[in-house]
């Protein structure tokens, strides 16, 4: 039942964005059709029995465990990889665009070309239209032609599609200097937003993202939320950004023990209203009325918070499809993230003076003075992402300031998460043996409890670490950091490589946390709810603020300030 007395808010103006191409032409009825769809690798099926549309004008949040099929699934819809049965199809005309992975696609290419070649149509027009002007014995039939291809040119706007996509590159940040060279001599950075920016270009009726926030800024992050806010064709995206999902998405797809299913609302009413109903699954003495009413309540209570909220046209617009009778407990396992400290932490945590640390003669940040007082949770932020990594480094002893010095209250007992732990997998060890390492009880019994908690169960405890993927290395490095009973946690962007049901649990724990938190992240979300404390180092000083992340970000008077002390 449609919870239809839910007062839904009108949509807010418009926010203009870049004047993309657009197709004049779109019906409303074109959709996504997938039907009977199933992919099997060797005996195992991923997933079989898919039934689903996807509409224009909706987006749609692919979730899932790492390995569960999300890219997959994207590659099957857009042709990349063929299915075992069934079929996928789209709407008569309609155009389909997809992310590219391939950083190293178009290195003979400007720029600009790079974008305007995501238009495949009107890439070939122009390519077309380029070799005939230029031939010597231009025809009759020559003329005709080219009249055609002018025409078409035209239709689809053909004429503004050099600008459009310097605009789009722009917003994504890109600047112009850049438009014109090769592809070849950006970085890899640089090449991932071309690369969405050619994703975008040309308004496509259907849009397939994978991870399109990897390696994007914070003002990028927050240009492509508002863009897809208010796409009016058609978006799937994979991505493990909580709020990203949050602020772009009308719906939720959930690829989860071989089942693909279909949700409306975004990736926190899933969460939310999965583990209400799990709850409520587990509460056996409860009647079938009451759990309804208590989720209408929930669903009232969700609805209320965003239309009061500053959210996006598409938050709005999923109020109006919420449904009781989609709300379903939640199969998902989630990591048992437990951090208790042995002590309290006292009065004096951490006192840093005068520190500096350059690369390569580049300053990440110099005579940096503060001191991180108790109950702190403190997210460090920078630009250059070097900047933290090298701070972390040196307050765990790891590396050597160029001046300055540090100081650990005497109650202090840190754990330390590092950025790159490669270092701690150059060996064969079995989980079991790996975790001992870090242990005074090496009893196999005390240590299958911890890894345990960590999703691995019966005889993957003595898997070896030299075949483990990035998320199971990150659990095993979250267990060796439970095993410390720290009060204080040096987190170098914690949520690298895990799944989305590991960042939830990781999050909460952190929330709940009685002791220091100094952190880095790129997850919104993430520093939104545990950080209460901002230090961002430049090559010019230091922003040190208690305030939420959402209110410093968004203050006019510290953007400035950002910029002054980046030089730009």
């Amino acid at each position: 039942m449609v919870i239809a007395e839910i007062p839904i808010l009108k949509s807010p103006e418009r926010v203009t964005f870049v004047p993309l191409l657009r197709n004049k032409n779109i019906n409303f009825r074109n959709m996504i059709t997938v039907s009977n769809l199933a992919i099997q690798f060797g005996k195992k099926p991923l997933f079989q029995d898919v039934n689903l549309k996807f509409t224009p004008g909706n987006c749609y949040g692919v979730i899932g465990a790492n390995g569960a099929g999300k890219s997959t699934f994207l590659r099957l819809i857009s042709g990349e990889v063929s299915s075992t049965k069934g079929s996928i199809s789209l709407g008569p005309g309609e155009r389909l665009s997809v992310l590219k992975q391939n950083h190293y696609g178009y290195e003979e290419h400007t720029v600009l070309n790079a974008v305007l070649m995501g238009f495949e149509e009107l890439w070939k027009i122009m390519q077309e239209k380029d070799a005939l002007y230029a031939k010597s014995d231009f025809s009759e039939a020559d003329g005709l032609r080219a009249a055609e291809l002018e025409e078409r040119f035209a239709e689809i706007d053909g004429w503004n599609a050099e600008s459009d996509a310097a605009m789009l590159l722009s917003g994504l940040g890109i600047k112009e200097d850049f438009h014109h060279r090769l592809m070849s001599d950006l970085s890899g950075k640089e090449k991932v937003r071309v690369l969405l920016a050619q994703a975008l270009f040309g308004k496509p009726d259907n849009l397939l993202l994978d991870e399109p926030t990897n390696d994007l800024d914070l003002e990028t992050v927050m240009w492509l939320e508002n863009y897809l806010s208010n796409y009016e064709n058609t978006v799937l995206v994979v991505s493990h950004d909580r709020h990203f999902l949050d602020s772009v998405c009308t719906h939720t797809v959930d690829i989860d023990f071989g089942k693909v299913q279909l949700f409306a609302g975004n990736y926190s009413f899933w969460y939310h209203s999965s583990q209400l109903a799990l709850r409520q699954q587990q509460a056996q003495n409860k009647k079938a009325e009451e759990k309804r009413k208590e989720l209408m309540e929930f669903i009232s209570r969700f609805s209320a918070n965003v239309a009061k909220s500053k959210q996006t046209t598409s938050r709005k617009k999923m109020l109006e499809k919420l449904n009781v009778d989609e709300i379903q407990p939640s199969t998902r396992k989630y990591p048992g993230i437990i951090f208790t400290p042995d002590r309290e932490p006292g009065n004096r945590i951490l006192e840093v003076k005068g520190l500096s640390k350059s690369i390569n003669g580049e300053v990440l940040f110099k005579d940096l003075d503060f001191t991180i007082e108790k109950d702190d949770k403190v997210v460090f932020l920078s630009r250059d992402p070097r900047a933290m990594t090298a701070f972390f480094e040196i307050i765990n002893d790891h590396d050597k300031p160029d001046s300055g010095s540090y100081h650990w209250g005497q109650t202090i007992t840190h754990a330390y998460l590092p950025l790159d732990n490669s270092n701690f997998f150059n060996n064969d060890y079995t989980l079991v043996e790996w975790l001992s390492q870090f242990s005074d009880d090496t009893s196999e019994f005390y240590i299958r409890g911890f890894l345990g908690k960590m999703l691995f169960s019966g005889d993957e405890i003595y898997k070896k670490t030299s075949v483990l993927s990035g998320g199971e290395k990150m659990r095993c490095m979250i267990s060796r950091m439970m095993l410390r009973n720290a009060n204080v946690m040096v987190l170098d962007n914690p949520t690298n490589h895990l799944d989305l049901e590991s960042i939830q649990a990781f999050n909460n724990t952190l929330m709940g946390f009685k002791g220091n938190v100094l952190m880095a992240s790129h997850d919104h979300e993430f520093i939104q709810t545990v950080a209460n404390r901002i230090i961002e180092l430049t090559p010019n000083g230091i922003i040190d603020k208690i305030m939420e992340y959402d209110d410093y970000i968004s203050n006019e008077e510290l953007k400035e300030r950002r910029a002054a002390l980046y030089n730009n």
